[in-house]
């Protein structure tokens, strides 16, 4: 990951009546003597409600359950589709990007530093012959992931300080975590033919 910090004298124009403080405290408190309670399940599901599955370039992913949100997804050129939706990897890229990205908010506001200027860019590289099945010795996967961050912050915020708020969102932050300490995945299928 490189980091591009660029600071600016600029005060915050805004000050924002949320603190995290006061939200996360007894949440931290509750997982402390009930942790049972700290285990949250995201979730996201495809289907064909939207395109038939004998269409080979499009689907839909729908992120979550409480407030259900539906984007459509396509294949990317690269494997022959048309790349005129998102394609996973770069929702891939986004989950990385937005989970840095809120729990670099988080932790400024808890240490009361006020941003001017946040930005991330992710770039995940893939070879595709080895999804194509083209190169057996090229796997599937992404084969690097670079995470750029421009972050300011107002005057009397060192570059020191900055550097440890980002040091402190990469090690909080969940998504980018899952990737470099992979968790167990289960994969199970209900299938059925006419």
């Amino acid at each position: 990951m490189s980091i591009h910090i660029h600071q600016t004298a600029i005060e915050q124009d805004m000050t924002y009546a949320i603190e995290m403080r006061d939200r996360q405290s007894p949440l931290m408190r509750r997982y402390r003597s009930a942790p049972q309670d700290a285990l949250i399940i995201d979730s996201a599901r495809t289907s064909s409600e939207l395109a038939s599955p004998l269409h080979p370039f499009y689907s839909s992913v729908t992120f979550g359950d409480g407030v259900p949100t539906r984007q459509a997804i396509g294949v990317h050129r690269a494997v022959g589709g048309e790349s005129d939706f998102p394609n996973p990897g770069e929702l891939l890229s986004a989950a990385i990007a937005g989970c840095l990205d809120c729990t670099t908010r988080i932790i400024a506001n808890r240490l009361g530093i006020h941003l001017t200027h946040l930005e991330i860019n992710v770039d995940a590289k893939v070879d595709v012959r080895g999804t194509l099945q083209v190169d057996r010795d090229v796997a599937v996967g992404f084969q690097s992931i670079d995470i750029d961050v421009k972050i300011s912050a107002g005057s009397g915020v060192s570059k020191s300080q900055l550097n440890m708020l980002i040091k402190g969102a990469e090690a909080s932050c969940v998504v980018l975590q899952t990737l470099r300490n992979p968790p167990l995945i289960n994969l199970s299928t209900n299938s059925s033919s006419k």
